[in-house]
């Protein structure tokens, strides 16, 4: 009886092993996961870079350069009522979170002879940043909810 008691103990104390261990790598992928998400507003900081030629929000209009409303998903070279080069009009780009962090990295030597004159952002998790602020606009430049 007393080794039933002992085996029943054990099995015990390893199922609750098992569970702390399995709570533990659920909560270390979940906070991994959290750190490294876009931050929407560490995007609206980056915008500050942008906000000199571009606009974003209700009421944004075209600047130096277009207006950024429903930018996901946007063909390059379409938004209304801009004047754009005719290699962005025709450089085939189709905006998405890759093909954003592709161009803003170094937008001259994406599209050549772009209008945009800007040293671009290096930095991956300010691009990331940068993407998720623009994203949430639809195209009247209301936050999608």
């Amino acid at each position: 009886m007393l080794i039933k008691k002992r085996q029943s103990k054990t099995r015990f104390a390893s199922r609750q092993r098992v569970r702390v261990i399995l709570i533990s790598a659920t909560a270390l992928v979940v906070l991994t996961h959290a750190a490294a998400a876009q931050d929407v507003a560490a995007g609206e900081n980056a915008f500050k870079k942008c906000a000199v030629c571009h606009a974003v929000g209700e009421g944004a209009a075209n600047k130096i350069g277009p207006e950024l409303n429903g930018l996901d998903g946007r063909k390059a070279g379409t938004a209304a009522g801009f004047s754009y080069s005719d290699a962005n009009k025709n450089s085939g780009i189709t905006w998405s979170e890759a093909s954003f962090k592709d161009y803003i990295k170094d937008p001259s030597a994406k599209v050549p002879e772009t209008k945009m004159i800007f040293a671009g952002i290096k930095n991956d998790k300010e691009a990331d940043d940068l993407w998720a602020y623009l994203k949430q606009f639809d195209a009247q430049g209301l936050v999608k909810k």
